[in-house]
């Protein structure tokens, strides 16, 4: 079937066409070779700045044995660079590998070139990849600039707003569809051993259906991020070498419990499990249909009205609480699925800044129960393709 468009919200303004470069011999292959991806963001550049420090005061700690750690940060609408972080000395340096200049690119062959570039500075056997900027987990770009009412605003707009990490740029040219990405790294010849999502409500059972077949893992938020993103420096040392996903995020959890904003969640996917999932999901389904009366009892994990995003396995226990032999199939799976998650008790969101508490929780989302006008498509979804 035609897959459906993700978005995930990468204002993009990089280049096919590169400046000159230095011309250096490629390194003999390492094991493994981290790749921080971050693009432009319109205000989210000092925080990225302070990401990548984050990650140098990590290195400094002298983590790379056998490791490589590759940055491609934009400084501008029009510029981004690529360089490694390298420890030397007792500290970690920058080491210039290429600059690009272009008008903004958000297609599948500009991922694919731009991993072209990471394999030739830094080939290795393994891959992994965090992606710092702005999501809106499975939601297609079009959707929603045409489900949007003129009274509706984005969880962003809100007049003083706290700013999480969907903050930024706002128009459809400098967004990138999650399908795009699933492209650009399956032409690259990779699969990821991780895909770690900086950004807001990328942690969804949609997304990670979607990009099952190109990384091993997902790392990601089910709810919004507050704009400081991730603590690099405390989970810099479990992304790379033997990578540690129960340390990640008891990491983040222990970094936000005691943050000036005291809200957080994490779940990790293996994405090995998500076709066993889709097909206790679609005996559920088939056997099951949903009571409506129970939708406003399900765990939300947005601000909007009506919800968009809610906790995925409170809505299989709803969907499937006449049939206990399908439940009990369902948890065991879904804990297959995402072994690991971490919350404080409650999440932010910019809708009306506003905590929101956490009474049930999986560590993934779904949109399948919801009104919001910006679920439209959910139909055409990969995911929902194949658990109806």
């Amino acid at each position: 079937m035609k897959a459906i468009r993700f978005t995930l919200f990468l204002l993009i303004f990089f280049a096919l066409s590169a400046c000159e470069k230095e011309k250096a011999p490629i390194a003999a292959t390492v094991d493994q070779t981290v790749l921080m991806y971050l693009p432009w963001a319109t205000d989210l550049l000092s925080y990225f700045q302070t990401n990548i420090s984050d990650m140098e005061s990590a290195i400094a700690g002298d983590i790379l044995k056998k490791e490589r750690v590759i940055v491609l940060l934009s400084t501008s609408s029009t510029k981004a660079e690529l360089f490694e972080l390298k420890y030397q000395n007792g500290k970690c340096i920058r080491i210039p590998l290429k600059s690009y200049t272009s008008p903004a690119l958000t297609t599948a062959g500009w991922i694919t070139s731009m991993l072209e570039d990471v394999k030739t500075f830094a080939p290795a056997y393994r891959y992994g990849m965090t992606i710092g900027c702005h999501g809106m987990g499975w939601i297609p770009v079009q959707a929603m600039s045409k489900a949007r009412s003129s009274s509706e605003k984005y969880h962003w707009e809100y007049e003083g707003a706290i700013k999480t990490r969907f903050f930024g740029g706002r128009s459809s040219e400098f967004q990138t569809e999650v399908s795009a990405l699933a492209q650009g790294i399956t032409n690259a010849g990779i699969k990821m051993e991780y895909i770690l999502f900086d950004d807001c409500y990328m942690s969804s059972i949609e997304v990670a259906y979607e990009l099952r077949n190109v990384t091993d893992y997902l790392i990601a938020s089910p709810t919004e991020i507050m704009v400081f993103g991730m603590p690099y420096t405390d989970i810099g040392p479990h992304l790379v070498g033997k990578v540690d996903y129960d340390a990640i995020c008891k990491a983040f959890l222990d970094f936000y419990r005691n943050y000036q904003m005291p809200y957080g969640t994490i779940g990790v996917t293996a994405c090995r499990e998500l076709d066993p999932l889709a097909g206790v999901m679609k005996e559920i389904n088939t056997a099951c249909t949903f009571d409506t009366s129970l939708r406003a009892s399900i765990q939300p994990l947005d601000g909007y009205t009506p919800v968009l995003f809610f906790d995925y396995g409170d809505y299989v226990t709803k969907l499937s609480n006449k049939r206990p032999d399908l439940l009990e199939k369902f948890k065991l799976q879904l804990e297959r699925t995402v072994p690991y998650k971490q919350h404080t008790d409650y999440y932010f969101t910019g809708n009306f800044s506003r905590k929101i508490k956490v009474n049930t929780y999986s560590g993934i989302t779904t949109s399948d129960p919801s009104l919001h006008s910006f679920a439209a498509t959910k139909k055409e979804t990969l995911w929902y393709q194949a658990t109806h």
